[in-house]
């Protein structure tokens, strides 16, 4: 399947498109009506079709927390997606810049990437499609109490 055809399915269920790259379709998240985002939901082709969510801290939000600590706000975040399925794969650390300055530092994002492949019985696209509508209701981002 290509990235034209996912995103042909995806359309037909009813999701949204943010993107499309060469090998996976960005779903978009609409904040309101006249904005469109990038959810942080991605469905990459290949075999196996794998769903993946990023969810995010920003330092902002904890200025006096170690970087281990951020990532274990988000990793809590994550433990319902873990439940259905998912597993880390990475961490990144990403610095956000000041778009008329940019070399004045807004906040960093500490985010952690989950996945999860599909494989084996049934239908591969509908599952992953099901997955997806339950990624793009998890909360995305950390926050402080």
């Amino acid at each position: 399947m290509s990235p034209q055809e996912l995103k042909k399915a995806l359309i037909a269920a009813g999701l949204e498109v943010y993107r499309t790259t060469s090998d996976e379709v960005v779903l978009a998240d609409r904040v309101r009506e006249n904005l469109i985002m990038d959810s942080g939901v991605r469905v990459k082709v290949g075999q196996p079709i794998e769903v993946s969510v990023v969810l995010r801290v920003r330092r902002a939000h904890f200025p006096n927390e170690g970087e281990n600590a951020l990532f274990d706000h988000v990793r809590g975040l994550g433990s319902n997606i873990v439940e259905k399925g998912f597993a880390e794969r990475e961490t990144r650390v990403t610095p956000v810049s000041d778009p008329a300055d940019s070399g004045r530092l807004l906040d960093t994002f500490y985010e952690v990437v989950f996945t999860r492949p599909f494989t084996g019985e049934g239908d591969q696209l509908e599952q992953a499609i099901e997955c997806v509508r339950y990624a793009l209701e998890v909360a995305k981002s950390a926050e402080p109490r």
